[in-house]
């Protein structure tokens, strides 16, 4: 059918682009498929001069068309109808990925009546375009009826090149909708996972801790290499307990702080207790000859448990069978220092500069004999850091370790 020419002005050409580049914008600054197929079809209508427009889009399962949009006067059913594409204008439409006017649909079998019922008005005419992104289909955009005379060549460019704008508009809208949905099922993995591991490291604490006083009392009395082995999975089980509650920071990025004012020589006797047991399985002695119950601090107290027990954890594998462990408390001018003394293997001068890194590991990791993930010292100091407190190590190779912390002192008058 041949399309009606248009002679528009030098003027009125101006004027459209100006629009065309303002509707371009505004698609770009969306990505909420709804608002973008409204600014579609306000702009079909008001650049063809029609009356009404509608967007079909092509479900990427079924592979049929359906009304994802129509002007305000269509009835509400109408929106998610499915367009068969063999048989309809829309489908010859997409199929032949080029433009089609039909100037009296009444003549045109393509033409589904129910569908113009569902408009809310008659369908006299229609000018439809492929919306096509990156040269897949998305659907199809259609005016309806022109206000005056019948849809010209200039339309067709003109709506063209709307649809081109639309299809990748939209085809973005729908990637960042699957985007995010991802991402929240990702996320809803995450707290899952992150639930299941303090779960799991809450609930093994108290049975271990039994299992190991029990077969800790059994070596005394009856010794044996089996019970030697025993214990030596039991306090790799509460290493990798440890690693658990690790992760666990490590994934929820920067943690959120909640400062309470303590005394960290309770919170320090409270661990050497629970350590007791994994201790005694090594034949090791903890001293705790200076714990100041005077060392008041204002931090957040879960973080600096969790660095106490990891600095308590390492002193224990990281020390021989016989070994001694150490924990002392003190106050300075300005800050309480923490410190854990052990006479085990000691770190090499040259590794105490990266040893705060995260997976770093003295031992080679195919031929090291202590578990973990070297995140424990890492997590350690970053803690610390979110609380203006700082960690170190004093070591000598063979000889032993001692890692200190320090925390600012809580103003006691004031606190």
């Amino acid at each position: 059918m041949e399309i009606p020419p248009s002679n528009p002005s030098l003027q009125e050409t101006i004027a459209k682009s100006r629009r065309m580049l303002e509707i371009s914008c505004e698609l770009n600054s969306t990505a909420d498929l709804d608002t973008l197929l409204q600014v579609i079809m306000n702009a079909a209508t008001e650049l063809t001069g029609a009356e009404a427009a509608s967007v079909m889009l092509l479900d990427p399962s079924t592979r049929d068309l359906y009304f994802a949009a129509a002007s305000q006067s269509s009835r509400p059913e109408l929106i998610g109808m499915s367009v068969p594409l063999d048989t309809s204008i829309a489908g010859a439409i997409l199929g032949s990925e080029e433009p089609i006017v039909v100037s009296d649909v009444s003549q045109d079998p393509r033409h589904h009546g129910q569908i113009g019922k569902a408009l809310d008005h008659e369908t006299r005419s229609l000018l439809g375009v492929p919306m096509l992104a990156e040269e897949r289909k998305v659907g199809v955009l259609e005016a309806i009826n022109k206000r005056k005379g019948r849809f010209t060549q200039e339309d067709v460019e003109t709506i063209s090149t709307l649809a081109s704008l639309a299809g990748m508009a939209i085809n973005k809208a729908r990637l960042i909708a699957q985007l995010t949905d991802a991402n929240e099922q990702l996320a809803e993995l995450d707290r899952l996972k992150s639930d299941f591991i303090a779960i799991a490291s809450h609930e093994l604490r108290t049975p271990l801790a039994i299992m190991l006083g029990y077969i800790t009392l059994l070596k005394e009395d009856v010794g044996g290499r089996e019970l030697d082995r025993v214990l030596q999975a039991a306090v790799r089980l509460r290493g990798l307990m440890d690693e658990m509650f690790n992760l666990r920071y490590i994934d929820a990025g920067t943690p959120q702080l909640s400062l309470s004012r303590f005394c960290v020589a309770r919170l320090a006797r409270e661990l050497i207790s629970e350590r007791h047991s994994l201790a005694e399985a090594k034949e090791q002695t903890v001293e705790s000859p200076q714990l100041d119950d005077s060392a008041i601090v204002v931090a957040d107290k879960e973080s600096v448990r969790l660095v106490l027990s990891n600095l308590l954890s390492n002193a224990v594998s990281f020390t021989p069978v016989g070994g001694k462990i150490s924990a002392t408390i003190t106050k300075r001018p300005s800050e309480v220092w923490v410190s854990v003394q052990d006479n085990g293997v000691g770190i090499p001068q040259a590794e105490q500069a990266r040893i705060f890194d995260r997976f770093y590991q003295v031992e080679h990791h195919m031929t090291r004999r202590h578990g973990g993930l070297g995140l424990g010292l890492s997590l350690a100091k970053e803690l610390l850091d979110l609380q203006n407190g700082r960690i170190w190590v004093e070591s000598q190779e063979g000889k032993g370790s001692t890692f200190t912390f320090a925390l600012p002192l809580a103003d006691l008058p004031g606190a």
